[in-house]
C-alpha cells in the first residue's frame, strides 16, 4: 500500500506542476515588470532561466537533425539514384572480380580440387582441408581477408595494421610469419612420438640422416634452374616430408613462395603411399626385401627422460638456429615420458595441436593467391619437390644397403625409406612393403627408428640452411 500511495502521490505533483507552470510564467513576466520587486523576484527568474535554457538548447540541437542530417527529403530524393545504388552494389559484389581476374576462378576450383582430396580421398585431411579452404578464402574476388603487401619484402609491416585495413587471415597469418605456429606444432608431434626404437637401435639415426640427402640435392638442382640461394633452400626443404619445418623455413628465407612449397610438402607427404614403393621395389632384390630383424630391446624410463634433454642441449649449442624447432619437439616429448606432465601432454596432443593446426592451415592456404600460385615457378617448385622427397627416399634405402656391407647383423632396407619425415606413415608403407614379401616379417617398430630421426634431422637441416644464408 505504501508503494501505491508514493507513487499515486508523485502522479498528482507532476499533473500539478504542469498546470501551474503557465501561470508561473506570466506571474513572472507582471513581477518583472515591476521595477521595485526586481530584487525580490531575481532568484525567481534567473532560476526559470536555468530551468528553460536546456530546453532551448535541446530544440536547437534538435533542428539539424530533420531531414538527413540537416538535409530535406526532397534534396535526398534529387541525389538518390536508382541506376547508381545498383552500379555500386554490383562494384562491391565479387561477380566483377571474376570479370576483371580470370585467375580467381582458377584458384577457386584448384581449392575445390585440394577440398575433394582431403575430405573424399583422406589425403593429410587434418592440414589439406584447411589449407584448401584458407585459399578459397583469400581467392574470393573483393573479401580483403589477406593482403600479401602487408608482408612484401619478408617484413611485418606494422603500420598498415594499426590503420585496422588488415583482413582476417592477415591476423591469422602472424603465427606463421613469426613462426609460432611450426613450433607449436612440433610440441604437439613430440608430445605424441616414441622415441625408444631410435634409443634402442642408434644407427638408425643415420638412416634418418641419410634421407635429408635429398634436401640438399634439391638444393643444387633448384639453383641450376636459376632459383636464388633463399628460394633454393625453401624448396629443398620440401624432400624432408615435414610440413612444419618446410613452412617455418620458408617463411624465414622465402614468404612469398609459402603457399606452393606447403602444398607440395603436404601433398607430397599424403602421396607417400603411392610414391614411395616403386622407389623401394626398384633399389631392393627380393631377397633385401625378406630380411628379418631382431626384436628390438626394451627401453627404459630414465632413458626416454634423459634423451630428448641430451638432444636439445647438443643441437641447440652446435646448430643455435635449430633451437626453436628441436627445443618444441622435445619439449613435448618429454611431456609425455616424464610421467608428471599428464595433463599438459593430453592438452598439447589433442585440443592445442588441433587449435593450432586450423590456424596454420588456414594461414598457409591464404598465401597461396593467384599471383603466387599460377606462374611457371610454382610448376618447378611442384617438380622439384617430388624430386626432393624421391632422392630423401632413396638415399635411406640406399646406405641401408651400404650398411649391410659391414654389419653381421643384417638391416631391412625398406625401413631406409622411412628416414622421411612423414610419421608414422613412411614407417607403415616400410611393413606393408615388407609383409607382401614375408608375411611373417614385422618391421614396424624397426622403421619407426629412422622415421623419428627423420624428424630430428628435418629440423637439424633446416637450421642449417638458416645458418648458412643470412636473412
Amino acid at each position: 500500500m505504501k508503494s501505491v500511495k508514493f507513487y499515486f502521490s508523485l502522479l498528482l505533483s507532476a499533473v500539478m506542476l504542469a498546470v501551474a507552470t503557465p501561470a508561473m510564467a506570466v506571474e513572472t513576466d507582471e513581477v518583472a515588470a515591476d521595477v521595485e520587486s526586481v530584487e525580490t523576484v531575481a532568484p525567481v527568474v534567473e532560476a526559470e532561466a536555468v530551468e528553460e535554457a536546456p530546453v532551448v538548447a535541446v530544440e536547437e540541437a534538435a533542428a539539424p537533425m530533420s531531414g538527413s542530417q540537416g538535409r530535406d527529403n526532397a534534396a535526398i530524393d534529387n541525389d538518390f539514384s536508382v541506376g547508381k545504388a545498383v552500379g555500386d552494389f554490383v562494384d562491391q559484389a565479387g561477380f566483377s572480380g571474376f570479370a576483371k581476374d580470370w585467375r580467381y576462378a582458377v584458384m577457386i576450383l584448384v581449392a575445390f580440387v585440394l577440398l575433394y582430396l582431403a575430405i573424399v580421398k583422406k589425403f593429410e585431411p587434418l592440414l589439406l582441408m584447411p589449407i584448401a579452404f584458407g585459399m578459397l578464402l583469400t581467392n574470393l574476388p573483393g573479401a580483403g581477408m589477406f593482403h600479401s603487401e602487408f608482408f612484401a619484402g619478408g617484413h611485418v609491416h606494422w603500420g598498415d595494421f594499426a590503420l585496422g585495413s588488415a583482413g582476417l587471415l592477415d591476423y591469422l597469418y602472424l603465427g606463421v610469419k613469426l613462426g609460432i605456429y611450426p613450433c607449436l606444432i612440433f610440441v604437439g608431434v613430440g608430445a605424441m612420438t616414441d622415441f625408444g626404437p631410435l634409443i634402442a637401435n642408434p644407427k638408425s639415426l643415420l638412416l634418418g640422416a641419410a634421407a635429408q640427402i635429398g634436401i640438399f640435392a634439391t638444393f643444387l638442382g633448384a639453383l641450376a634452374l636459376g632459383f636464388n640461394y633463399w628460394e633454393s633452400g625453401s624448396i629443398g626443404i620440401i624432400g624432408g616430408a615435414d610440413g612444419p619445418t618446410a613452412i617455418y623455413l620458408t617463411s624465414k628465407l622465402a614468404p612469398h613462395l609459402l603457399g606452393p612449397i606447403a602444398v607440395a610438402a603436404y601433398s607430397y607427404m599424403a602421396l607417400v603411399p603411392v610414391i614411395q614403393p616403386p622407389i623401394m621395389k626398384l633399389l631392393t632384390t627380393e631377397k633385401e626385401r625378406k630380411i628379418e630383424m631382431k626384436q628390438l630391446r626394451t627401453v627404459s624410463q630414465r632413458e626416454k627422460i634423459i634423451f630428448p634433454i641430451i638432444i636439445t642441449v647438443i643441437i641447440a649449442i652446435l646448430l643455435p638456429s635449430a633451437a626453436p624447432l628441436i627445443g618444441c619437439l622435445m619439449l613435448g616429448n618429454l611431456m609425455k615420458e616424464c610421467g608428471v606432465t599428464e595433463r599438459l601432454s593430453k592438452t598439447v596432443q589433442n585440443e592445442l595441436m588441433n587449435i593450432v593446426t586450423i590456424f596454420l592451415g588456414i594461414s598457409v592456404g591464404a598465401t597461396a593467391t593467384a599471383d603466387a600460385f599460377l606462374n611457371w615457378q610454382t610448376l618447378g617448385i611442384l617438380t622439384l619437390g617430388i624430386v626432393a622427397f624421391s632422392f630423401g627416399s632413396a638415399s635411406g634405402v640406399i646406405l641401408a644397403k651400404i650398411m649391410n656391407l659391414f654389419s653381421k647383423e643384417k638391416i631391412n632396407p625398406l625401413i631406409g625409406s622411412a628416414g622421411v619425415s612423414a610419421v608414422p606413415m613412411a614407417a607403415r608403407v616400410s611393413q606393408t612393403v615388407g609383409q607382401q614379401y614375408n608375411p611373417g616379417n614385422f618391421l614396424l617398430m624397426h622403421a619407426m627408428g629412422p622415421n623419428v630421426a627423420g624428424v630430428i634431422g628435418s629440423a637439424v637441416a633446416a637450421g642449417i640452411l638458416l645458418a648458412f644464408l643470412p636473412l
